[in-house]
């Protein structure tokens, strides 16, 4: 049997995980039914997947940030009501030779009304300020580094949807196989019977023949339910109802593998996302040292207040009685002086993020060259592995097919059918798994040369 997958793992990956693109070509026959090539597949994921739709949603809060950052270059306008009962009047201290008392003394005095209430607006403009122009400049890259990874996780996505759909074909492949293979044995097993009946075999070979004929359909039986988890887990790696119906309408050949597609394809660590995502992070950390050495300058903004006031000895603010107005309009130049060295301590670090990122950049790239000539590798072993299973596979039919017909001529014993069906089985599965191999490795070496778009 055809193991693509370790059941526990799927069943983890199933049920133990929490949970604007490209139109899936395919729509669904009737709710809940759908027929998906690979592409398609991949497309749906797109759509429906959560974290794929989380990384969409992170693009546009970038965007939303960006906007909150330029909006400080806009008036800045608010308004205040004030309204005050004073339930004990200030009191204020006067000279007492004011009233005629000896000097030194003094008088207190009670100034004010009970009610007092003010209204005003307040505008501000900021005029010049360099460490807010650079923190305009770094939205973009701000945006840039968010949509980035939100390509990420579609490369991932993709890549584990095609792991997952070639999956599914490579365990209906082995379906189709065993039940070929059953098919063969039930034939060996009537005739088998049929020499038992007759007297010309003996119970031992009919029952050497039933238990192979029950071992094929009992590891029918467990591919047919692995074939059932590996279709939830593609359901679920596409974001899509596991409880839906889904059809692949992509067959399993070696035509999938399109190997020349890759032959000429020369590694350039630009390519990765991966390596995109260090050399924005580097645009911002540059951005953020310069934001701090800009705050350094002066900066200049004006400002304008209208507010209007009053004074009641009763609560009736909304009689005719005068109310007093203040506007004022001006300019506000502020200078840092000193900080404690905040601000030097602040480009410092920058400098340092810098240099890490630095280092990071040249070990990714170490490992992103070592991965790309791993997967060429391994792809090629696959290759030449897939090659050697399929002459085996052949082999074993030619081999199966001589024992049949020695059998069926009445000069080859069951023994050496079964022995030969066994080793054909054997070798089907061993073909079957170098050819999900070769094409999980050709999923893998399209990702590390950055080919997966």
């Amino acid at each position: 049997m055809f193991k693509s997958i370790p059941i526990l793992v799927l069943l983890a990956t199933l049920y133990g995980l929490s949970g604007n693109r490209v139109q899936a070509q395919s729509q669904p026959a009737s709710p809940g039914n759908y027929q998906f090539s690979l592409q398609q597949a991949m497309d749906y994921a797109l759509q429906h997947k959560n974290d794929v739709l989380n990384a969409q949603l992170d693009v546009t809060i970038a965007q939303r940030q960006a906007q909150e950052i330029l909006a400080t270059s806009f008036p800045q306008i608010s308004g205040s009501v004030q309204l005050q009962d004073y339930l004990a009047l200030p009191t204020q201290l006067l000279p007492g030779e004011f009233f005629g008392a000896p000097a030194g003394t003094y008088i207190p005095v009670k100034f004010g009304t009970q009610y007092n209430m003010s209204a005003g607006i307040t505008a501000t403009q900021l005029i010049a300020d360099g460490s807010y122009f650079v923190a305009a400049k770094g939205t973009a890259a701000l945006i840039d580094l968010s949509k980035k990874n939100s390509e990420r996780t579609d490369i991932e996505t993709k890549v584990a949807v095609s792991k997952a759909y070639y999956s599914v074909l490579v365990n209906r492949r082995s379906l189709s196989l065993l039940d070929a293979n059953i098919s063969r044995l039930q034939k060996l097993k009537d005739d088998t019977k049929a020499l038992l009946d007759n007297g010309f075999v003996e119970k031992l070979d009919y029952n050497r023949v039933m238990v192979g004929y029950n071992n094929l359909v009992t590891e029918k039986e467990k591919v047919n339910q692995l074939l059932i988890l590996n279709n939830y887990l593609l359901k679920y790696q596409m974001g899509m109802d596991v409880n839906a119906s889904l059809t692949l309408t992509d067959s399993l050949t070696e035509d999938l593998l399109h190997v020349s597609d890759l032959e000429n394809q020369t590694f350039n660590p630009q390519n990765r996302i991966e390596f995109q995502l260090l050399q924005t992070q580097r645009t911002l950390y540059g951005l953020d040292v310069k934001r701090n050495k800009m705050s350094y300058l002066p900066s200049l903004a004006a400002f304008g207040t209208l507010s209007y006031s009053a004074q009641r000895t009763e609560f009736n603010f909304f009689n005719n009685d005068h109310w007093f107005s203040t506007g004022i309009v001006g300019l506000q130049l502020s200078v840092p002086i000193f900080d404690g060295f905040a601000k030097e301590r602040r480009i410092q670090q920058g400098q340092l993020k810098l240099q890490q990122n630095a280092n990071d950049e040249l070990n990714l790239q170490n490992a992103l060259q070592m991965e790309m000539n791993a997967s060429r590798i391994t792809l090629d072993n696959a290759l030449k592995t897939l090659h050697s299973q399929k002459e085996n596979m052949k082999l074993a039919e030619e081999v199966y097919d001589e024992a049949k017909k020695k059998f069926d001529a009445g000069v080859g014993s069951n023994l050496e059918t079964i022995n030969a069906q066994t080793d054909l089985k054997t070798a089907q599965n061993n073909y079957l798994e170098a050819l999900y191999e070769a094409l999980v490795a050709r999923v893998d070496l399209m990702k590390a040369l950055g080919s997966v778009k």
